[in-house]
């Protein structure tokens, strides 16, 4: 089979990259279509794949210039179906659903935030979709009808323990002590669609963190924003590719990213998220690792005094990597291994769409 995975942002590497490999090791045809964004064109030549960038600059500086942006890649993403005669499109974007409609292509729409949070790319897709395939923690609004969802979450696709082993030695390059007392800080840009209006840590917030946090241990700050001078000294200057890595064995991370946030839930870390979107929109993934498996805790950026009050709890409690990481089983004991399943899922589309919506737990056992 041939089959074309668009990637739109870094995180849709991670996504996908167990998934490339295991379809690749099956003997189907993979042709990568990507977009220049941050590091994600980085990401994807260093891991040594072959891909097809659709589009080298943007012109989003304008409502016309996003228009037009949507429009070339379409028409990119139409030429590689063509050429290459693809089967199946996937990925997280509006084309891949719009495209596999107009070719009358199956077409698999992956991802994990709620239609509450991301109303406008459901509304954009809900003509087109195929099959949106989600953890079952999560709400499509409209497109509930056309979507597929699993006892997982999407991060887990490549934060589980079958695909992913944290090194130790891979922190010794950076000068990292995993034996000590460490924290991950980090500061989201908040440029994304769904995140017009969000404030995040303030300067004045990021101070007090860090006033709290330095008796304890080390500091390391990775960030999308510019860095205030006197943050400067944090700053964690390493590989992208080993994020995961040191995030694994930290003490506590804390940021207004939403996706790290879940990230460190999935390696039993325990995690702050401060941010407007807590209390404002119930997001399904962040409710259940935060009430089910009590990985996670989000406050409002309106409540800086609760936070600093949770980092101070947290840091006083006994055994707090053990108490997390036997939290982290218990999630994963309830979820099934991502990449098993989407590989599984997309070589099967799409009589896999019929039996998964029709599963039993007996069902899900096999992909653990």
């Amino acid at each position: 089979m041939n089959i074309l995975i668009q990637l739109a942002h870094p995180a849709h590497y991670y996504y996908y990259k167990n998934c490339i490999a295991n379809l690749q090791a099956d003997g189907h045809k993979v042709i990568i279509a990507l977009t220049t964004k941050d590091i994600l064109e980085t990401l994807v030549r260093d891991a040594g794949l072959k891909y097809v960038n659709i589009q080298p600059i943007l012109h989003r500086n304008s409502k016309i210039g996003y228009i037009w942006d949507m429009f070339l890649r379409e028409m990119r993403i139409l030429h590689l179906c063509l050429k290459h005669h693809v089967d199946l499109l996937t990925g997280s974007t509006v084309e891949i659903s719009s495209i596999g409609w107009l070719l009358r292509k199956h077409s698999i729409n992956i991802g994990e935030d709620d239609a509450a949070v991301v109303g406008k790319y459901i509304n954009a897709i809900a003509p087109f979709v195929d099959t949106r395939l989600t953890p079952d923690s999560c709400n499509n609004g409209k497109i509930e009808n056309h979507s597929v969802h699993y006892p997982g979450f999407l991060k887990l696709a490549y934060l589980h323990p079958n695909v992913f082993t944290p090194s130790k030695e891979i922190l010794s390059q950076y000068g990292i002590d995993a034996t000590k007392p460490y924290f991950l800080i980090r500061f989201s840009g908040l440029r994304a669609h769904h995140d017009t209006g969000v404030q995040g840590i303030s300067t004045e917030v990021a101070q007090h963190i860090i006033d709290l946090l330095s008796p304890h241990g080390q500091i390391y700050i990775t960030s999308e924003r510019e860095l205030e001078p006197q943050f400067e000294q944090y700053r964690l200057h390493i590989n992208p590719l080993d994020i995961h890595h040191v995030m694994a064995f930290a003490t506590l991370y804390l940021g207004d990213s939403q996706s790290m946030a879940v990230e460190a839930a999935m390696l039993g870390v325990p995690s702050l998220r401060f941010n407007d979107f807590v209390g404002k929109k119930k997001i399904g993934v962040m409710e259940e690792l935060e009430h089910v498996y009590g990985l996670t805790y989000g406050i409002s950026s309106h409540e800086p005094e609760r936070l600093y009050d949770k980092i101070q709890e947290l840091l006083a409690m006994p055994n707090l990597r053990e108490e997390f990481q036997s939290r982290r089983q218990k999630m994963l004991a309830d979820k099934i291994d991502v990449t098993a399943f989407f590989t599984w899922y997309i070589e099967n589309y799409p009589a896999s769409a019929t039996q998964a919506k029709n599963a039993d737990e007996q069902f899900w056992k096999k992909f653990k």
